[in-house]
C-alpha cells in the first residue's frame, strides 16, 4: 500500500519533470527507484547475508561517492566562494553525522513504523533534497553525478529486504525509501538559490559535506560489531574461520572502494 503510494507520487512528479526538460534529474531519480527495487527481491529470496557480496556492494558505491564529491561537488561549492563553501562541507559533515547519532537513539524507541524503513526513508528525503537543489541550479549537470551518488540504493535495499525478510516482515514497504530519492529531488529541483556567491557556497558546500558523510557511513567497515562483522559470524562455521573470513574481507573492501572510484574519476574523463 504505503509502496504503491510512493511510486504513484514519483510517477506523477516525473511527467511535469520531463516536460520540463529535466531529464537528467528524472533519469537520477528513476535509477535510485530501480537500484532499490530490484534489490529487495534478491534480498528476500536469499533471506541471508552475504558478507563478500555486502563488501563489494558498500565498498564499490561508497567509493564512488566519495569520488563524485570531490570531482563534482566540491569545486562548486569552492568555485561559488572559497571560504562559505569550505564552512558548507563541515556543516554538511556535521549535521550528517548528528543525524545518524540522534537516528540510532530513535531506534531505541518503540515507534509505530519499522525502524530500517523510517532510517531509509528519512535519510533518502534528505539525499533527494539535496540532489534536486544541485541539479535544480545546474541544469546542464549531466547524471554521472547523480548515478554515483544513488549508487548505494542497490545494496541498501538488498541488507534491508534482507533484514526484514528474516523478521518475517514485508519488504515491499521499501519501495517509500525507493521513491523517496527521486520524489524529494524532483520537488526541491524547483527551488531557485539566490545569485549571493556565499549562499551559494554554502549550500553547495553543504551538500558535499552530506554526501561525504554518506560515503563514507557506507564504507566496508570489517570490525567486531559492524554489520560485515555480524555476517560473517553468520556464515563462518566458528571463531577461527569467522577471523580468518575477515581478514580476507578487509583487503576485498579496499580493492572495492579503489574500484568504485577509479570507474568514477574514468567516467568523468570521458563525460568532462
Amino acid at each position: 500500500m504505503a509502496g504503491g503510494l510512493a511510486t504513484a507520487t514519483l510517477l506523477a512528479l516525473t511527467v511535469p519533470a520531463a516536460l520540463a526538460g529535466r531529464w537528467n534529474l528524472v533519469g537520477v531519480a528513476w535509477a535510485a527507484y530501480v537500484a532499490m527495487a530490484v534489490a529487495v527481491p534478491i534480498g528476500v529470496g536469499t533471506r541471508r547475508d552475504h558478507p563478500r557480496g555486502l563488501v563489494w556492494g558498500y565498498g564499490l558505491a561508497s567509493g564512488a561517492m566519495l569520488t563524485s564529491a570531490a570531482i563534482f561537488l566540491l569545486p562548486q561549492a569552492l568555485g561559488h566562494h572559497p571560504r562559505f563553501g569550505g564552512v558548507g562541507v563541515a556543516l554538511g559533515l556535521l549535521v550528517g553525522f548528528a543525524g545518524h547519532t540522534v537516528g540510532h537513539r530513535l531506534a531505541h524507541l518503540d515507534l509505530p513504523v519499522e525502524r530500517t524503513v523510517a532510517e531509509l526513508t528519512a535519510h533518502a528525503l534528505a539525499a533527494g533534497t539535496v540532489i534536486g537543489v544541485v541539479y535544480g541550479n545546474l541544469p546542464a549537470l549531466g547524471p554521472t553525478l547523480g548515478l554515483a551518488i544513488v549508487s548505494h540504493k542497490g545494496p541498501a535495499g538488498y541488507a534491508a529486504a534482507s533484514r526484514l525478510a528474516g523478521a518475517d516482515r514485508d519488504a515491499s514497504v521499501l519501495l517509500v525509501p525507493a521513491a523517496g530519492v527521486g520524489v524529494a529531488a524532483l520537488v526541491a529541483s524547483t527551488l531557485a538559490l539566490p545569485a549571493d556567491a556565499p549562499v551559494r557556497g554554502v549550500v553547495f558546500g553543504f551538500a558535499t559535506g552530506v554526501f561525504l558523510h554518506v560515503a563514507m557511513d557506507f564504507l566496508p567497515r570489517c570490525e567486531l560489531g559492524s554489520e560485515i562483522h555480524d555476517a560473517v559470524a553468520g556464515a563462518a562455521d566458528d571463531d577461527g574461520d569467522a577471523h580468518a573470513l575477515l581478514d580476507r574481507l578487509r583487503t576485498h573492501a579496499v580493492a572495492s572502494t579503489a574500484l568504485g572510484g577509479l570507474a568514477t574519476f574514468v567516467a568523468w574523463l570521458f563525460v568532462a
